[in-house]
Protein backbone atom coordinates (compact mmCIF):
# COMPACT_ATOMS: atom_id res chain seq x y z
CA UNK A 1 0.00 0.00 0.00
CA UNK A 2 1.43 3.97 -0.71
CA UNK A 3 0.89 6.74 0.49
CA UNK A 4 -1.10 9.24 -1.87
CA UNK A 5 -0.15 12.13 -0.95
CA UNK A 6 4.04 10.96 -1.28
CA UNK A 7 2.82 8.84 -4.38
CA UNK A 8 4.30 10.12 -8.21
CA UNK A 9 1.05 11.06 -10.09
CA UNK A 10 2.44 8.90 -12.70
CA UNK A 11 2.95 6.03 -11.25
CA UNK A 12 0.31 4.54 -11.45
CA UNK A 13 -2.10 1.89 -12.90
CA UNK A 14 -5.47 2.05 -14.95
CA UNK A 15 -7.18 1.09 -11.58
CA UNK A 16 -6.64 3.08 -8.53
CA UNK A 17 -7.52 2.30 -4.97
CA UNK A 18 -7.96 4.90 -2.18
CA UNK A 19 -9.06 3.39 1.24
CA UNK A 20 -8.79 5.11 4.56
CA UNK A 21 -5.65 4.06 6.17
CA UNK A 22 -7.11 2.24 9.24
CA UNK A 23 -9.02 0.20 6.83
CA UNK A 24 -6.33 -3.14 6.43
CA UNK A 25 -6.13 -3.19 10.62
CA UNK A 26 -9.57 -2.36 10.86
CA UNK A 27 -11.39 -4.92 8.17
CA UNK A 28 -8.42 -7.38 7.32
CA UNK A 29 -10.43 -9.58 5.18
CA UNK A 30 -11.99 -6.70 3.83
CA UNK A 31 -8.90 -5.50 2.56
CA UNK A 32 -8.22 -8.66 1.19
CA UNK A 33 -11.43 -8.45 -1.02
CA UNK A 34 -10.17 -5.00 -2.21
CA UNK A 35 -6.88 -6.44 -3.11
CA UNK A 36 -8.15 -8.32 -5.56
CA UNK A 37 -9.49 -5.84 -7.42
CA UNK A 38 -6.33 -4.21 -7.44
CA UNK A 39 -2.84 -4.19 -5.94
CA UNK A 40 -2.95 -0.34 -7.10
CA UNK A 41 -3.46 0.74 -3.54
CA UNK A 42 -3.41 4.02 -2.05
CA UNK A 43 -3.50 4.64 1.87
CA UNK A 44 -4.85 8.36 2.96
CA UNK A 45 -6.42 9.53 6.29
CA UNK A 46 -8.26 12.22 6.53
CA UNK A 47 -8.00 12.87 10.07
CA UNK A 48 -4.01 13.98 10.00
CA UNK A 49 -4.25 15.21 5.55
CA UNK A 50 -6.91 17.97 4.84
CA UNK A 51 -9.61 16.68 1.69
CA UNK A 52 -8.27 19.69 -0.77
CA UNK A 53 -4.79 18.08 -0.61
CA UNK A 54 -6.21 14.56 -1.54
CA UNK A 55 -8.69 16.24 -4.13
CA UNK A 56 -5.87 17.88 -6.14
CA UNK A 57 -3.68 14.99 -5.85
CA UNK A 58 -6.25 11.92 -7.27
CA UNK A 59 -6.96 15.06 -10.25
CA UNK A 60 -3.26 15.02 -10.99
CA UNK A 61 -3.36 10.99 -11.60
CA UNK A 62 -6.84 11.65 -13.17
CA UNK A 63 -4.99 14.01 -15.54
CA UNK A 64 -2.58 11.68 -16.82
CA UNK A 65 -5.30 9.69 -18.97
CA UNK A 66 -4.25 6.56 -17.23
CA UNK A 67 -6.87 6.15 -14.44
CA UNK A 68 -9.80 4.19 -15.84
CA UNK A 69 -11.25 2.79 -12.63
CA UNK A 70 -11.41 4.66 -9.45
CA UNK A 71 -12.11 2.89 -6.06
CA UNK A 72 -12.97 4.26 -2.76
CA UNK A 73 -12.94 2.28 0.01
CA UNK A 74 -13.29 2.94 3.80
CA UNK A 75 -14.46 1.88 7.18
CA UNK A 76 -18.03 2.65 7.73
CA UNK A 77 -19.25 5.55 10.85
CA UNK A 78 -15.96 7.34 10.83
CA UNK A 79 -16.37 11.35 10.30
CA UNK A 80 -13.19 11.24 8.51
CA UNK A 81 -13.79 8.31 6.48
CA UNK A 82 -17.04 9.28 4.76
CA UNK A 83 -14.69 12.36 3.86
CA UNK A 84 -13.19 9.92 1.28
CA UNK A 85 -16.33 9.71 -0.21
CA UNK A 86 -17.08 13.30 -0.87
CA UNK A 87 -13.87 13.41 -3.09
CA UNK A 88 -15.29 12.31 -5.69
CA UNK A 89 -18.41 14.74 -5.91
CA UNK A 90 -15.33 17.63 -5.78
CA UNK A 91 -13.50 15.77 -8.72
CA UNK A 92 -16.61 16.16 -10.78
CA UNK A 93 -17.52 19.49 -10.28
CA UNK A 94 -13.34 19.46 -11.34
CA UNK A 95 -13.41 17.70 -14.55
CA UNK A 96 -15.50 15.45 -17.00
CA UNK A 97 -15.36 12.03 -15.35
CA UNK A 98 -17.33 10.04 -17.78
CA UNK A 99 -14.88 7.60 -19.20
CA UNK A 100 -13.45 6.88 -15.56
CA UNK A 101 -15.56 4.28 -13.79
CA UNK A 102 -16.11 5.13 -9.90
CA UNK A 103 -17.44 3.15 -7.48
CA UNK A 104 -17.42 3.47 -3.53
CA UNK A 105 -17.16 0.89 -0.59
CA UNK A 106 -17.42 0.83 3.13
CA UNK A 107 -16.42 -1.78 4.84
CA UNK A 108 -18.92 -3.53 7.50
CA UNK A 109 -18.14 -7.15 9.12
CA UNK A 110 -15.28 -7.38 6.51
CA UNK A 111 -17.78 -7.02 3.25
CA UNK A 112 -17.73 -4.72 0.70
CA UNK A 113 -20.77 -2.52 0.65
CA UNK A 114 -21.14 -0.34 -2.09
CA UNK A 115 -22.32 3.01 -1.85
CA UNK A 116 -23.64 5.09 -4.81
CA UNK A 117 -23.08 8.63 -5.94
CA UNK A 118 -26.79 9.43 -4.89
CA UNK A 119 -26.71 8.54 -1.63
CA UNK A 120 -23.56 10.27 -0.91
CA UNK A 121 -24.17 13.20 -2.34
CA UNK A 122 -26.96 12.99 0.52
CA UNK A 123 -25.57 12.34 3.49
CA UNK A 124 -23.64 15.98 2.56
CA UNK A 125 -27.02 18.03 2.65
CA UNK A 126 -28.87 17.74 6.47
CA UNK A 127 -32.30 19.48 5.29
CA UNK A 128 -32.85 16.93 1.94
CA UNK A 129 -31.68 14.09 3.82
CA UNK A 130 -34.56 15.12 6.67
CA UNK A 131 -36.62 15.39 4.44
CA UNK A 132 -36.10 11.57 2.72
CA UNK A 133 -36.03 10.27 5.85
CA UNK A 134 -39.47 12.08 7.48
CA UNK A 135 -41.30 10.76 4.05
Amino acid sequence: MKDLLKSNIYDIDETIIIVGSCLKNMQPEGFEKIKKISQNIYELCLEETHINMAITKIGGMIRTGKVKNIVFATVDKSPHCIQVHYIRNELEKMMNLENICITNYVIVDNELIEINAELISLSKNLKQLKATWME
